[in-house]
């Protein structure tokens, strides 16, 4: 049996493609690559799309039409191979590509002194030598200008290759941006979730990070637009969940928790902070008091199997300098300066963990 291309083509042209009702070469959906080694024959059809609902139908309607047309002793079983018309989408450039770890500091719910660890934390890992950057995430109710005494800064906006571009304030050695710096202080916000959500975009998308070892997020608390916005911008490192000991605190962190490590957003919780872990007056600094609870950060890491990046007491210096606009981790002669630094640089343990065992963290396309 001689078989030639010409052959091939004619047994082709019995066979239609249902979405059109033409057939396979006159609709040009032969590619021109057919090859024939002795009764073996090989050749590609060209679909529009590569989930093509027909694709598989039409591949055993073209074997079948070899076999008929051309010989039942033609090698075809196998040898069609499928194409695409569809262009690849081009590579999208990361949000942040001189950012080397996203860190999210997050709570179920509010009063539990999420801001002041994300301040801390922030000026903790600065004391340790590390590039850092600190986003006031809090649309609503934008706390770090005053834990960082910048309440009247007003970032400058400079245009960088035709795009507007905020340049972050400095403070500690640490780039922050807030809503807070964009806002009457005086007044509230109201702004609708979508609105809110752009804002947040902007401040993390138009501004000058420039390079950082690591980019703290102070969320809002809860679970809602502002954190499924974030996780739909940015490729988040880990999250750093917050809590008191009080079970109405658990019980809430326990939902931030579920949120993060579900399959819809998926991101790694590097672990949980017990705030206000118990009370210690400056006149009996060996006393501890459990005011809101004794451990149930402790017990919550435990059930959950998420480390316990730290306990922190209910400690009046860590106010009194969060109000007067210099996190206590600035305090290098501060008992609870020695504690931050501590809880840092369990964070860094533990982000050297997550990225030596697992994958980059990918951005969620879609939350349902």
């Amino acid at each position: 049996m001689t078989i030639y291309p010409q052959l091939i083509l004619d047994a082709l042209a019995h066979v239609r493609y249902p979405g059109s009702g033409k057939d396979l070469v006159s609709s040009g959906m032969v590619q021109d690559n057919i090859r024939i080694d002795g009764n073996k024959i090989s050749f590609s059809l060209v679909f529009e799309k590569s989930n093509d609902p027909f694709s598989k139908s039409v591949v055993k309607a073209a074997e079948q039409a070899i076999l008929t047309y051309v010989g039942e002793e033609a090698e075809i079983k196998g040898n069609i191979s499928i194409i695409t018309k569809e262009v690849p989408k081009p590579a999208v450039a990361p949000v942040l590509p001189n950012v080397k770890n996203i860190i999210a500091v997050s709570s179920g719910k509010g009063g539990v002194g999420k801001s002041t660890i994300s301040s801390n934390l922030a000026v903790a890992l600065a004391s340790l030598g590390y590039k850092v950057g600190l986003l006031d995430a809090d649309i609503h109710g934008p706390s770090i200008p005053k834990m960082f005494g910048v309440e009247d800064a007003q970032p400058e906006v400079i245009e960088v290759e035709g795009k507007h571009t905020i340049l972050p304030i400095e403070k500690f050695g640490i780039k922050l941006l807030s809503i807070g710096f964009f806002v009457d202080p005086h007044n509230a916000l109201v702004w609708r979730g979508p609105v809110a959500s752009n804002a947040l975009k902007q401040l993390i998308t138009d501004a000058d990070w420039g390079e950082l070892d690591y980019f703290v997020m102070d969320l809002p608390p809860g679970t809602g637009d502002i954190h499924l916005t974030l996780v739909q911008t940015t490729s988040i490192t880990g999250v750093v969940i917050v809590t008191t000991p009080q079970e109405v605190a658990l019980a809430d962190a326990r939902k931030g928790i579920s949120m993060y490590t579900g399959d819809k957003v998926n991101v790694p919780v590097l672990g949980l902070v017990e705030n206000m872990a118990w009370f210690t007056p400056a006149e009996l600094p060996d006393n501890k008091y459990y005011i809101f609870g004794k451990e149930g950060g402790k017990r919550l890491a435990e059930e959950l199997h998420t480390p316990l990046l730290g306990q922190i007491p209910l400690v009046q210096s860590i106010r009194e300098c969060g109000d007067a606009g210099q996190p206590i981790a600035f305090n290098e002669d501060s008992i609870m300066s020695v504690a931050f630094k501590e809880l840092a640089q369990r964070v860094v343990e533990r982000v050297d963990f997550r990225n030596s065992t697992m994958e980059a963290t990918k951005k969620v396309d879609m939350v349902k």
